[in-house]
C-alpha cells in the first residue's frame, strides 16, 4: 500500500495523558469529516479542526510504502529508548493498516492514534485516543483515553462517559472565543470529576 503523509516531526505530546513525551508525529493526509479546504467548512461533519491536514507538502511528506515510512520514522526519532509514534491526521485510520503497524513495532515504536473514532481501530495498537465529533456515528468506543473538544453542541458527555477508556479529557475548543471554551470546559470538569481538563501544551510552548 501508498500511504499519503502530510508530515513528520519530532516533538514533544502537547495532549492528553501523555503530554510533555517525545514522540515522532506522523500526520497522515486526508480526513472523512471535512475536506480540509476552507470553503467546505461550513457544510462539513466537523466544522472546527485547527489542522492542516491537506496534500503531501510538509516536512518530509510524500508517499512512502511501510518499510520506508517506518524507516523516515526511525531515522526522525533517532537512537534514544522510549521510541513513540503518535498517527495522527486528518483521520489516520483511512490508511493505518497492519502492514505499517508492524513495520512500526519492528522498529521498536510504540503506536499511538489520535481518531475522532468514526473507523474502528486495527489490532496492534499501543494507545488509542479518540476525539469524537458529533452528528457522527462512532465505531470505535474503547481505548486509553477519550477526548472532548468543548464546548460542543449535540453531544452527550454522560453517554461518552460509558464507554470504555480508561481516561476522559475534556479539551477547550481552538476557536476565536478560546477564553470562553477554556472557562466552559474548567467549569465543565469541575462539576463532573470524573473528566480531567486537556490543554493543548505545545501551542502554549510555540512547538509544532
Amino acid at each position: 500500500m501508498s500511504y499519503a503523509v502530510k508530515e513528520i516531526f519530532l516533538t514533544l505530546q502537547g495532549e492528553g495523558m501523555q503530554a510533555g513525551r517525545r514522540a515522532v508525529f506522523l500526520r497522515m493526509a486526508g480526513c472523512n469529516l471535512w475536506s480540509g479546504r476552507e470553503q467546505d467548512r461550513a457544510a462539513a461533519s466537523c466544522t472546527f479542526c485547527d489542522t492542516d491536514f491537506v496534500g503531501t507538502d510538509g516536512e518530509y511528506g510524500g508517499r512512502y510504502d511501510a518499510a520506508s515510512l517506518a524507516a523516515k520514522v526511525g531515522e526522525i526519532w533517532g537512537e534514544s529508548e522510549r521510541r513513540l509514534v503518535v498517527v495522527t491526521g486528518g483521520e489516520p485510520l483511512l490508511q493505518l493498516d497492519a502492514e505499517l503497524i508492524d513495520a512500526l513495532h519492528d522498529r521498536g515504536f510504540e503506536i499511538a492514534v489520535e481518531t475522532n473514532g468514526t473507523i474502528a481501530a486495527p489490532p496492534g495498537l499501543d494507545w488509542i485516543c479518540v476525539s469524537p465529533k458529533a452528528g457522527n456515528p462512532i465505531a470505535q468506543r474503547s481505548g486509553n483515553e477519550l477526548k472532548l473538544v468543548w464546548p460542543q453542541a449535540g453531544i452527550d458527555p454522560e453517554e461518552l462517559a460509558s464507554w470504555d477508556f480508561g481516561a476522559f479529557l475534556i479539551q477547550p475548543m481552538d476557536c476565536a472565543q478560546k477564553e470562553a471554551a477554556l472557562a466552559a470546559a474548567i467549569e465543565f470538569v469541575m462539576q463532573n470529576p470524573r473528566w480531567r481538563l486537556s490543554l493543548q501544551t505545545h501551542k502554549a510552548l510555540g512547538l509544532p
